[in-house]
């Protein structure tokens, strides 16, 4: 079907991304891979490209652009050429929107220009052990001492953390009530390089290998009472206010893997030969190729129609909600259905389909569980 969400200007930007990818990503991503992460003066580049600066306003020396199109268009370009762009994902769709909206006119001053460079990558740490999607129950305190905040407890899951500079880490400022768990919780931008500030393990993951995860902990961590984001206490409902926007981002990139898995399908089964036969010519094969591009459709469809009402602040979390859960379960189903037409050659991670395999499967816990995401559903639908 005819595709009406991009326009020229997209279009450019597009072919901008995917000749960056295949001259400084595609050649090295493998190195990249076994690292962990990408070498921390591949941000610098991005910064360079100008990615990081897209939706900052010009007065701080980005672009001013409101519209989520261009990262979906980096989304589907990093899908396509099966690679990704490290901390990208969470410095410019997860931090950003915390930055523009809650930081003061003197934060934005000092935080922006560093951001849009890739002179200060960032991460967020909500996740605790043994917390999960209880946010509310987070056990890390921020307690008031002066001019500084002494931040002491454990993050775990943080993506990014090894090479931030500056972390948005979730504390508790005050207890909470026995009306509102939720009560009293902050957000403090920690510089890593302060005394008591480390990163623990970079945990070995069985996906998302290029993207590095770690374990952080404080130790009487002094923040200065001016790296506060917003108000003290009003951490939580900061915390909602983005979710949309992050669970469509999840829903884009998930649509874009389940898509680049049926083209990396499509163009296999027309080389390899079996039984003296290229494997597109059985029907088996076109039936589910044919499948997988018709669930490929219906994730298009839902993206671009979330994607137009994100641009014009119509998206709900319901909404957001239904695009995450739709298009992380069609990427599940299409992406295996696509590896099983590489049959044994799917399972080798020397092609793209094993990394799409291995990285989809947790689109379905991050960024809230499917199962979070149906009670959020029930709940619109008032069941």
């Amino acid at each position: 079907m005819r595709r009406t969400l991009f326009n020229e200007d997209h279009e450019a930007f597009r072919e901008t991304i995917r000749d960056f990818i295949q001259a400084e990503v595609a050649p090295v991503y493998e190195e990249w891979e076994q690292a962990g992460h990408p070498p921390r003066d591949f941000y610098n580049k991005l910064g360079e490209l100008g990615v990081f600066g897209i939706q900052v306003p010009e007065e701080y020396g980005g672009a001013g652009e409101t519209s989520f199109k261009y990262q979906a268009v980096i989304s589907e370009e990093c899908a396509r050429a099966g690679v990704s762009f490290g901390g990208y994902g969470v410095h410019v769709n997860l931090v950003l929107p915390y930055l523009l909206k809650y930081a003061s006119e003197e934060q934005k001053k000092r935080w922006l220009p560093p951001f849009i460079s890739g002179d200060m990558m960032t991460a967020i740490a909500m996740t605790e052990p043994g917390t999960g999607s209880d946010l509310a129950g987070m056990q890390t305190t921020a307690k008031r001492d002066g001019d500084h905040y002494i931040l002491n407890g454990a993050k775990t899951f943080i993506t990014g953390g090894v090479l931030a500079d500056r972390v948005l880490v979730v504390a508790r400022t005050s207890p909470a009530t026995p009306e509102n768990r939720r009560a009293g919780l902050s957000i403090l931008a920690v510089d890593t390089k302060s005394e008591g500030y480390s990163v623990g393990r970079k945990l070995e993951k069985i996906g998302l290998r290029s993207s590095d995860t770690a374990e952080l902990s404080f130790v009487d961590v002094k923040v200065p009472v001016e790296d506060l984001l917003g108000e003290e206490g009003a951490g939580f409902s900061y915390l909602t206010h983005n979710l949309a926007e992050e669970r469509l981002g999840i829903a884009t990139s998930s649509y874009a893997s389940a898509a680049a898995a049926v083209e990396f399908a499509r163009k296999y089964v027309q080389e390899r030969t079996v039984f003296g036969k290229t494997v597109s010519s059985f029907q088996n094969t076109k039936f589910v190729l044919a499948e997988c591009a018709t669930e490929v459709e219906a994730a298009r469809s839902l993206v671009d129609r979330c994607i137009e009402a994100l641009d014009a602040g119509e998206l709900t979390p319901a909404d957001a909600a239904v695009a995450k859960l739709f298009c992380t379960e069609v990427q599940q189903r299409v992406v295996d259905k696509c590896l099983q037409l590489h049959g044994g050659y799917g399972y080798i991670l020397e092609y793209p389909i094993a990394r799409l395999y291995t990285d989809a499967r947790v689109t379905r816990i991050y960024g809230g569980t499917s199962e979070v995401l149906k009670t959020i559903i029930a709940k619109d639908i008032q069941v």
